[in-house]
This record gives C-alpha cells, structure tokens and sequence, in this order.
C-alpha cells in the first residue's frame, strides 16, 4: 500500500523559541509528512525523533486537521516474516499496515530511475543478482 499524503506545519516548541531567542534566531516552523499507510484510520502520525531505545522511546506527532500533538509512543514489535531484522518501525497499535508493507511512492519512483540510470548499483532490480 502507498503511503498516506497528508502534510502539517509544527511550530517549533515553546522552549526551543525560548533558548534560541538568547541566540538571536528563531527557528522555523517544518513540515511533517504522515507515514502511515493510505486509508488508514484516525489520525495522521510522523515520528519525529527515537529517544535512544527506551521503553516508549519514540516521540510523534499525531495531527488531524489542524489540531496537531506530540506523543511518546511505545514501537510495534512487529517483525517482518521474510526478514526477521526488519522490525515495523511505526508505533504500537498503529492503523492501517505494518511498516514493511507502506510505500513511500516518492521513494519507490526515485528508486526506480535510480536503478534504470545505474544498474551496476541496482542489481536487485536488474535481475543480476549481487553478493
């Protein structure tokens, strides 16, 4: 499945305005990009950063509409039945597919002219094998 469309803006936290302010600068808003699957239900989730492995270690960003929130969530211990190394990489009860199974069509496209330009480093598409 492709990867859900949906964009927000976050401001920059309170705090990070605050000790940068001291600096003289004030950091700019950004733009988070949803990385669940199309379709899926309820709102939209962006990882924004992994706390170094803690129980609930991963801190997101969960939005719908303009209403938008930062939560620490715990990592789905999904595993990848074809790849046991590939863990879901979404957090726990999230909707729609595991993170294995969404595409990044932005990605995949890129991918793929990559691989139609340089072979030599795409063998997996070309059929050539590689060790």
């Amino acid at each position: 499945m492709n990867q859900c469309t949906a964009v927000a803006l976050l401001p920059p936290p309170d705090h990070v305005i605050a000790l940068s302010s001291a600096q003289g600068h004030r950091p700019e808003a950004g733009y988070v990009l949803c990385e669940l699957g199309e379709d899926h239900n309820g709102g939209h989730a962006a990882m924004l950063w992994d706390e170094g492995g803690r129980p609930g270690s991963a801190v997101w960003a969960r939005w719908s509409g303009e209403r938008a929130e930062l939560a620490r969530l715990p990592w789905c211990l999904a595993l990848d039945a074809r790849n046991e190394d590939d863990a879901c990489g979404l957090f726990a009860g999230h909707p729609s597919g595991h993170g294995w199974e969404v595409t990044d069509p932005t990605d995949a496209a890129i991918t793929q002219e990559l691989a139609r330009q340089l072979p030599h480093l795409f063998p997996e598409f070309t059929g050539e094998g590689g060790d």
